[in-house]
């Protein structure tokens, strides 16, 4: 007795607090047909809007392949896809409309609402995008890009005539759970202006075209993305801020996995708002093409209080890029400051990290070495208070002076390349292997390990107008060529346990302008 009335009171209590089970509609039941043929799009979003009605409810799809065109989650709704169900993208382009390609599933001003389950949405790639190519060719899609040469000489549609496969704006309190997201033709997933999100335990496998981003999350705040592992064709995980008064405020990535033929994890390049109160943690990047972490500033906006801890990358084509430029049209400068980067591990390849990828990143347009880890500001407007601590990188090496040379006596001759697109190769051939460092205002490095396998022509770092320098304890193992690291314009530098191979008073230069 004294059981069963305790069961009673636990379950008042739930009821109470709006905890009680919610009522399950199966889209079966509106008259969607799983042979994966039939466009369910009206059942679906009739399902959809009864729940919304009802005050909330999950609509459940369950095992099978179910096909549709675009439909639209409204508040309070929880879709639901079962183990075994398959969400089928339509791939027929006009579904998505005559011009901007809507996303397959969208919210607009929503709240309370999620996507879970074990199930599968499947963007139909190759599919949609051979529709695509019929509508482009008989003139009866407009693409202003389509068949335009563009600096890595492809041919690609604009990503508004491609569908992204979830698109959130303006939404408060999202949870997507679990669920698979994959071949998709744009943009896997966009979140913008949203609030209160929870993104966890999900997988995105999607290189089967440009501009996939396996998640982006543009001027958002309070989120949280954990447990995911992504395969992207473009930027893996990736913050953005398109609105001047806005930004990504209080956002939490931790243990996830990731593989991208561009970067692993990145601010930007949108960067109009800025990145704040950043937290990266645990995270596993692998056969990247680009940087393993890339924080970008370049259009006014600012990046301050990033924490990016206990990252490894293994055939990664860079492992830190940290820049601030200037590439909005106005006068305001970006500003990027207090950054602290701590336990990273990477190893950097000499070839194409993701060689042999179904979308690989574009080929560079002059021959290279291996390109260090950079932090680059402008002049005038230095990276402020930046630390990188426990850092080790080894890189496979081999640079070679048949394949390019830039002397480091012409160390100012590099361009600053202020509105260039900010990735890890925009300054072209460097005269060092290991680190890259101008324009920077408080940085400290602590316990500093860079190493080569293969004998580089090349100095290991380059140091140009940073004040307020201190290394405490960097490691240089393998370093042959004199000098092994270069200061250059350098103002209050404090140095504490350089460790080289070799003895020699010229391992270490010291120059000013």
């Amino acid at each position: 007795m004294i059981k069963k009335l305790l069961l009673i009171i636990i379950l008042s209590a739930y009821s109470l607090h709006g905890f009680s089970q919610k009522k399950t509609l199966n889209i079966v039941d509106f008259g969607a047909i799983a042979d994966g043929k039939t466009k369910n799009t009206i059942a679906i979003q009739n399902a959809i809007d009864k729940a919304n009605k009802m005050g909330g409810a999950i609509v459940l799809i369950p095992a099978g392949n179910f096909l549709t065109g675009i439909i639209q989650l409204k508040s309070n709704v929880e879709l639901h896809l079962d183990a075994d169900a398959i969400l089928l993208a339509s791939t027929s382009r006009i579904d998505y409309g005559p011009r901007n390609a809507n996303a397959l599933i969208s919210a607009k001003g929503q709240h309370h609402i999620s996507i879970t389950g074990k199930g599968v949405i499947a963007g139909q790639s190759e599919a949609l995008l051979k529709d695509i190519y019929v509508m482009l060719n008989a003139g009866t899609l407009i693409d202003a890009s389509w068949k335009t040469v563009n600096p890595w000489h492809q041919m690609r549609t604009d990503e508004s005539s491609r569908p992204k496969l979830l698109d959130f704006s303006y939404c408060d309190n999202i949870q997507i759970k679990e669920i698979t997201l994959k071949d998709g033709l744009c943009w896997i997933q966009n979140y913008v202006n949203c609030s209160n999100v929870i993104i966890d335990n999900i997988k995105v496998i999607s290189n089967s075209y440009w501009n996939n981003d396996g998640l982006d999350i543009t001027d958002s705040e309070n989120v949280r993305i954990t447990n995911c592992n992504i395969n992207a064709a473009d930027d893996g995980i990736c913050l953005k801020s398109e609105e001047r008064h806005l930004g990504c405020k209080n956002i939490m990535i931790s243990n996830c996995v990731v593989r991208s033929s561009a970067n692993g994890v990145k601010f930007g390049t949108a960067s109009y708002g800025g990145f704040k109160n950043i937290t990266v943690k645990d995270i596993t990047v692998f056969d990247t093409y680009r940087s393993a972490i890339a924080l970008e500033a370049v259009d006014g906006g600012i990046l301050e209080d990033v924490n990016v801890q206990n990252i490894k990358a293994t055939n990664t084509g860079n492992a830190i890029l940290i820049r601030l430029g200037h590439r909005n049209k106005d006068s305001l400068v970006s500003c990027l400051r207090n950054v602290y980067i701590g336990n990273v591990t990477v190893f950097v390849p000499a070839g194409k990290p993701d060689k042999g990828y179904n979308m690989e990143g574009p080929l560079l347009s002059y021959p290279h070495n291996v390109i260090p880890s950079s932090i680059t500001g402008l002049p005038g407007h230095p990276v402020q208070n930046v630390t990188l601590e426990n850092i080790k990188i080894t890189y496979e090496g081999g640079g070679s002076k048949d394949i390019a040379c830039f002397p480091m006596d012409s160390l100012t001759n590099i361009t600053e390349n202020p509105a260039g697109y900010p990735e890890f190769s925009m300054f072209g051939e460097l005269p060092v292997w290991g680190f890259y460092v101008r324009h920077v205002k408080g940085l400290t490095m602590k316990n500093i390990q860079l190493s080569y396998q293969k004998e580089d022509f090349r100095s290991a770092c380059a140091f140009d107008d940073v004040q307020g320098l201190n290394i405490n304890k960097m490691e240089i193992p393998t370093a042959k060529t004199l000098p092994i690291v270069v200061f250059n314009n350098i103002t209050d530098l404090t140095i504490e346990k350089l460790q080289f191979p070799v003895e020699n008073d010229k391992a270490i230069l010291i120059q000013k302008k």
